[in-house]
Order: structure tokens, then C-alpha cells, then sequence
């Protein structure tokens, strides 16, 4: 199974029945009294037998009320018994529901897609594991009660038959066993094709006039053909070690009765009556070969699927263990900062004051050679302000200590050596698995960032590597892991996604918005401020600071930027910049156009994708 330090599905089940403790010795009580039936049967026909073939009517009629009395206990306790089993099986179902829904959203904020395969799960996996789950609780408490109680009744009917009984139970339990290990991979791979087919068919109907557009029926007609002969192979296996199964029965169930009946003139031999005979060949018959049966056959079948599609839930449910920042955090803030080229150079950054709490997502846009890479290297404390001061965490930036801060610029730094070395570099500790193998903190960040399918094509972490025959946006893809593992809570990506696509440069803004402490992004595209919090323009001497679709509204140059023009923009005006005050004290920059907008600073807190989260209950 995939995924280190993952609970494992039987566990969840064990967990399940002992965290309901008082359910759970309701149901072994109520089972107690449904196995009575099975604890009298042999002895009362035995008895009865022994009293006809005597000729007493009356104490042979009194051996079957017994048994009528037993079999109403036993009716009782089988009514009894469903209360404390849904006690048990429904809080199980929610809480697969809870994880399923919080793998599910953590997925879609990472990748931005919908988890259509994970709605299946939800729909039917989670239905199919509360079932069976519940049926797997009848089958085994029937099993362990009935088989205790027909061994304590051979035990009082007949010692001797033990020695007949118990080896070929032993034996036939333990080949089923021996097939379990290979009969979960089998029915494993049958839920990965039945999953690889919903997921296709979602995605054809979806896509139907596109396929049919470009004349593609045919080929995806065979791609859909493929998965579901890989499902039919996967089926069949399943089927060849059911019938294995077989085997287990007949060893486990028949052989007890052949070994009384061939023992019989022996039993007779020595003092077994010919009624406790038949009440031996009672209990095998009527307890143990059918409670061995149902145990085979549900644990085998319901149980297997039980125990891999709840594996196959909480792999698909669980949220990576992301590496969490450990550096110092704070707020940014910028106060009345200018800095220039020379004493006698204009201006690039001029008064600029801005506010970045901890947890935000700003991105900076404007026209080229404006100063966004400045204001990137001000922050960084690269560079310092002729005048103003910039604070992180209440520190200024000269003096703050590297682990607080990670700047990822344009052209990315790799170095050679192993993809290891490169991704741990500014976090030693976060790659602690064997050289050569899987690490679940490394994978966790290449999985967010996008980076796995290099990993793979390396050959690993421990692979050595000439940064020259990485491409520009490979090379992109371990700096922006490298900051993603750093323990720095202020991450600057300056134009650092210039050399990806659109999907992998947004999937990296997400990673770095869904990590803890703040992003600020150079936008090389305008995709990036939709995806921002908050966008700060700037613009020469004037800079705005809001919300992607207010500034739409009411900045000109934004407008331009995205290229949307409206013949009612306000005309420009000289004025630089000013601060103003939010309702809960936060300053930010506001351009001349949204000076008098009360609505120009979005409220500190979460954004909806992580409230989305917590209301699920994560």
C-alpha cells in the first residue's frame, strides 16, 4: 500500500469496534445468548435420542423443549444484537465520509481540479464499506460464538471428539489464511480498474462533442476498451482464488464429519452411546461446518473487498504531510520607502508603503522595468531604501535571519550533486528516508509543487545530476520545491514560473498559497493576480492595493495591464501614492483612484478554500 505512516485499513476497523466500548459488550452479550441454540442442540439431541431409543417418551420430549426454549433465546438474541452493531458501524461511515470530503477539497485546492473519482469513492466505496463492515461483524462474532459454543458442547457431550474436530478446523483456517495476502492484491487491483473506469467515462461524457468534433470515437473507444479488459483480467483472478477457497471448506468443514463417522464404531466401542454420536455429528454439522462456511466465505469475499477499498479511502482521503515553516513569522510592512539608482536617478520605488500580514497572498503587477523586482529584492533585504524602512515581524529586513524569508528569483539556482541535496538545502532535516528511496516529506512537496514526474525521471532523490540538461523550467521546479520545503513562513517568487506553462505555473502559486505564512508573487502573467488575495499595481509614481475584480473597476492601468478598456475610466492623475487606514488598523497603499473606496483592503483571515476545509471538518 502506498503512503508512509498511514493507518491501515484493518487497523481502522479494530479501531472502530474499541472505541465503542459499551456497543461492543452489548453486541457480545446479545451474540452469547444467539449462539445458545448451538450450545444445546448436540447435547439435547443427544439426549433425546438416548431416551427414545430407552423408551422414554417423556424425558425425550422434555430434551426437545429445551432445544425450542434455546431456539427462542436465540431469536431474541439476534433481534438484540442490531442496535449496538449500527452503534458501531455508523459512526465509522461518517468518519470515512469526513476523510474522504477533507482529501477530496485538499486535492482540489492543490491541483485547482474537480475530484470527480474522489465523488465516486464517496458515493459508493464509503456504501460499500459501511455494508460490509457490518455484515463482516455478523459473520465473526457468529463465527467465534458458535464455534466456542459447539467446542464447549463436544467438550461436555464428548471429550474425545476434540482430537477429531479441532485439527482439521486448525488446518482448514489456516490454508485460508495462507490466501489472504494474495487475494487482497488480486482484489486490489480489481478497485483500481473499476475506479480507472469511472474516472474515464466521467471524463469522455464530459468530452463527448469534442471527441465526436474530431472524429476520435474510435480511439477512444479503444481506450476505454483497454480499461475495462484490464478490469475483466483483474475479475477473473479474483474469481480463480474464490474458488480456491474451496479447498479451505472442504478441509476445515467436511473433514470433522468424515472423521466421526469413520470413528463411530470405535466411540461405540468404548461407551459412547449411539445418542452422543449423533449429538457429535450435531455440532459439526449444524455449528461448526456453517459457521466456518460463513467465516470463509465473508472474509474471503465481503472481507477482502472490505479491507481494500478502505485502504484505497484513507490512501485517497489523506492529506500529505506538507512541511510545516518553522521560521520566524510576522507581519511585512513598508514604510514610506523610496529607494533609487544613483543619488541623482529617478526614483523606481518612490514613498511606498504597503502592509503583508502572515498567511496572505499578494501579487505584484505592473509594466516592465516599473520596479517590481526592486521592491522584490527590498523586501528580500537585498537592497536597502534611501529612505522608509521595511520590517518583517517587526525586524528590519537587514537584520532578519535567513531562514524567515525565501526569495526564488528569475533565473533559477541549481547546483550539482544529487536532486536530494539541491531540494534540502535551505532544510537539511526534511529529507531523512534512505538514499535511493521514497521520502513522504519530499514527496509530499514534489507532489504539491509539480516536481514528481522529474523526480521520477532522474531516477530519484539520491540521482546525480548536471543542472546544464535540466530545461529553464525544470530548473524553475527544484528552486520552487527547494523554497517550499524552507522553513521561511515569507516566500518571494519573483517571476519565478516565467519558464512554465500556465497549469504548472498555477499549480506552484496554489502549493505556496496553501502552505502556512505568506506568498507575495511577481506576476509574469495576469492568471496570477486572479489568483491572488490581494494585487498591488504599480505604476511610476502611483501604486494600488486590492481585489483583482475592484481594481478592474476602478484602476485604469489595470484595466490596461489585463486588457480590458472602458471608455468611463477615471482620468489619471500626478498624485503619489498615500496610506490609508482599514477597519482593523492595517495600513495600505491606495492610488489616487481607490482612495475614497472603503472596500480597497480585503479583511485579514482565511481565504474560502481553507474555510471550505475547516467547515468540513478539517
Amino acid at each position: 500500500m502506498a503512503g508512509r505512516g498511514r493507518v491501515g485499513g484493518m487497523r481502522v476497523l479494530v479501531a472502530a469496534v474499541r472505541r465503542h466500548p459499551r456497543e461492543t459488550a452489548l453486541l457480545a452479550a446479545w451474540s452469547a445468548v444467539e449462539a445458545a441454540p448451538v450450545l444445546v442442540f448436540g447435547r439435547s439431541v443427544a439426549g433425546a435420542t438416548d431416551a427414545f431409543l430407552a423408551h422414554r417418551m417423556g424425558a425425550g420430549l422434555a430434551w426437545l423443549a429445551a432445544l425450542a426454549v434455546a431456539a427462542a433465546a436465540g431469536a431474541v438474541g439476534s433481534a438484540g444484537a442490531y442496535r449496538p452493531l449500527a452503534g458501531i458501524v455508523e459512526p465509522l461511515r461518517d468518519g470515512l465520509v469526513r476523510h474522504v470530503v477533507r482529501g477530496a477539497v485538499h486535492e482540489a485546492v492543490r491541483t485547482g481540479r474537480q475530484g470527480d473519482a474522489a465523488v465516486a469513492r464517496l458515493t459508493q466505496h464509503v456504501e460499500i464499506v459501511r455494508d460490509t463492515f457490518a455484515g463482516l461483524l455478523v459473520v465473526v462474532r457468529g463465527f467465534v460464538f458458535t464455534l466456542a459454543s459447539a467446542l464447549i458442547g463436544l467438550t461436555a457431550l464428548m471429550p474425545v471428539t476434540l482430537l477429531l474436530v479441532v485439527p482439521p478446523v486448525a488446518a482448514g483456517l489456516g490454508l485460508f489464511l495462507c490466501m489472504v495476502s494474495r487475494a487482497m492484491t488480486r482484489q486490489r487491483e480489481l478497485i483500481l480498474a473499476e475506479e480507472r473506469i469511472a474516472g474515464s467515462a466521467t471524463a469522455l461524457a464530459a468530452g463527448l462533442r469534442d471527441i465526436v468534433a474530431c472524429g476520435a470515437e474510435d480511439v477512444m473507444a479503444a481506450e476505454i476498451g483497454r480499461l475495462i479488459d484490464a478490469q475483466a483480467a483483474a475479475a477473473r483472478s479474483v474469481a480463480r482464488l474464490a474458488a480456491a477457497r474451496t479447498i479451505a471448506l472442504a478441509v476445515g468443514g467436511r473433514l470433522p464429519l468424515l472423521a466421526i463417522v469413520a470413528a463411530s464404531p470405535w466411540l461405540l466401542r468404548h461407551g459412547a452411546t449411539p445418542g452422543a454420536v449423533l449429538g457429535a455429528l450435531t455440532y459439526v454439522l449444524q455449528g461448526l461446518t456453517p459457521a466456518l462456511h460463513a467465516a470463509i466465505r465473508g472474509l474471503g469475499g465481503s472481507g477482502l473487498r472490505l479491507a481494500v477499498t478502505l485502504d484505497r479511502l484513507i490512501e485517497a482521503g489523506d492529506v500529505p504531510a506538507v512541511p510545516r515553516p518553522t521560521g520566524p513569522g510576522g507581519e511585512l510592512r513598508l514604510s514610506g520607502v523610496t529607494f533609487a539608482y544613483g543619488p541623482e536617478a529617478a526614483p523606481v520605488i518612490d514613498d511606498l508603503s504597503l502592509t503583508v500580514p502572515d498567511g496572505d497572498h499578494l501579487a505584484v503587477v505592473g509594466p516592465s522595468g516599473i520596479g517590481k523586482s526592486t521592491l522584490a529584492l527590498l523586501i528580500a533585504g537585498l537592497l536597502t531604501p534611501a529612505r522608509g524602512i521595511v520590517r518583517l515581524g517587526g525586524t528590519p529586513a537587514s537584520e532578519v535571519t535567513p531562514d524567515a524569508r525565501a526569495l526564488i528569483p528569475q533565473e533559477a539556482y541549481v547546483f550539482g550533486g544529487t536532486l536530494r541535496e539541491n531540494l534540502c538545502y535551505l532544510r537539511p532535516d526534511a529529507g531523512n528516508g534512505e538514499p535511493g528511496t521514497g521520502d513522504p516529506v519530499l514527496d509530499a512537496a514534489a507532489a504539491a509543487v509539480g516536481l514528481t514526474a522529474l523526480v521520477e525521471r532522474l531516477g530519484g532523490y539520491g540521482a546525480e545530476f548536471d543542472p546544464a540538461a535540466l530545461s529553464a523550467g525544470e530548473r524553475q521546479l527544484v528552486a520552487l520545491t527547494r523554497a517550499y520545503l524552507s522553513p521561511a513562513r515569507l516566500v518571494v517568487l519573483d517571476e519565478a514560473t516565467c519558464h512554465l506553462d500556465a497549469a504548472a505555473e498555477e499549480r506552484a502559486e496554489r502549493a505556496f498559497a496553501a502552505r502556512p505564512g505568506a506568498v507575495i508573487v511577481i506576476a509574469h502573467r495576469m492568471t496570477s493576480a486572479r489568483r491572488a488575495r490581494r494585487v498591488l499595481v504599480l505604476d511610476g509614481t502611483r501604486a494600488w492595493l486590492g481585489r483583482h475584480d475592484e481594481l478592474l473597476t476602478r484602476c485604469g492601468p489595470y484595466r490596461d495591464l489585463h486588457g480590458h478598456w472602458a471608455a468611463d475610466a477615471a482620468p489619471g492623475r500626478s498624485e503619489p501614492p498615500r496610506v490609508v487606514g482599514d477597519a482593523d488598523g492595517v495600513d495600505a497603499v491606495a492610488g489616487p483612484d481607490l482612495a475614497d473606496d472603503p472596500r480597497h483592503v480585503v479583511p485579514d483571515g482565511t481565504d474560502r478554500e481553507e474555510q471550505m476545509v475547516r467547515d468540513l471538518g478539517g
